[in-house]
């Protein structure tokens, strides 16, 4: 097959509409494309079409929002667009095995790591919250499973010690849209090899939730740290301040100076020229290191700024977090 593929795209969040720009920048044909239903948001509450849904207007492209791809009018209906294939990518839908069957080509996936790690929901955040230097992007073709399916093409890219969620969310949504345009070329010349994902190393990327983001400083700092910036933006780790919430936007993993450890987990310690210094560890012994923070009505700052503003608020001696009594209560 050497002419153009007509293809259906499903996404939903501006994740899925990277790819969706590529492809319609690429030679292949886009003929429908498959969304989640309009949501409430802001706080209007207002409904809004997701970002797919919202390109696909601006291009003309016929839209379909069905709340779920199970009812055999619906699976008829998709057939009608008698595509080639279908492109799905974060759509938030289970496509039923008479789903993957109506395109000739199957469907393809563009997920966001380096399977089999990080099947699942989360992937770009887990990476980086479990310390992996590397992450990426798989395009495989689907089957019935979890992201069990056979990978066709894989695209690295590297995880430093700055690396948050939301620059590795706008990394992998760029390379994914590059990585499915390439796939699909392939297949309609020389073609894609399909090779099984191995049973060695296979993980899950839980959904994330917001109350996972208030940190333990309990915990290690390099785990700490790894955690703050792979929440970033959202679900944002914080903290107690008093009766406020400390927001942390960016940290590392630092070590104690001669006689400040051990001292209570959550202290804070003589700040350093650019940081707000915590101690933790389960012995007090560790510092994570707090280089961008927000206070409650504030914008976030970095942390000499905020301290010029409100250093009262972070005195050396400070405890963050609950106590242990909070805690237990």
């Amino acid at each position: 097959m050497s002419r153009p593929l007509r293809v259906i795209f499903a996404g939903t969040p501006d994740f899925a509409a990277e790819s969706l720009a590529a492809l319609l920048a690429s030679r292949h044909d886009v003929v429908a494309v498959y969304t989640q239903p309009d949501r409430p948001s802001g706080r209007g509450r207002k409904m809004t079409p997701s970002p797919v849904k919202a390109l696909a207007q601006e291009r003309d492209l016929p839209v379909f929002q069905p709340a779920s791809l199970k009812a055999p009018a619906v699976q008829a209906e998709l057939a009608r667009h008698e595509a080639d294939i279908m492109v799905v990518v974060a759509y938030g839908l289970i496509l039923p095995r008479a789903v993957l069957e109506i395109p000739p080509l199957g469907c393809l996936n563009v997920h966001a790591s380096l399977l089999p790690r990080w099947r699942g929901a989360a992937p770009i955040q887990r990476a980086i919250e479990a310390g992996d230097e590397e992450s990426g992007v798989t395009i495989m073709q689907m089957d019935a499973g979890l992201d069990t399916g056979d990978m066709l093409l894989v695209r690295r890219t590297p995880i430093t010690a700055t690396t948050t969620g939301g620059e590795l969310h706008d990394r992998l949504a760029s390379l994914g849209g590059e990585a499915i345009v390439e796939a699909l070329d392939a297949l309609v010349g020389e073609g894609l090899a399909a090779i099984p994902q191995p049973e060695a190393g296979i993980t899950y990327a839980a959904k994330l939730s917001k109350a996972e983001a208030e940190l333990d400083f309990h915990r290690p700092a390099a785990e700490l740290a790894a955690r703050v910036r792979a929440f970033n933006p959202w679900p944002v780790a914080w903290c107690a301040l008093g009766e406020d919430r400390l927001r942390l936007l960016m940290a590392r993993a630092a070590s104690a100076a001669p006689g400040e450890a051990p001292i209570h987990p959550g202290t804070l310690l003589a700040h350093g020229p650019d940081a707000l210094r915590i101690a933790c560890g389960e012995a007090g012994d560790q510092v994570l290191e707090v280089t961008r923070a927000q206070l409650p009505g504030a914008n976030p700052l970095a942390v000499h700024e905020l301290l010029k503003a409100r250093a009262d608020r972070l005195a050396p001696g400070t405890r963050l977090g609950h106590t242990d009594e909070e805690a237990t209560a």
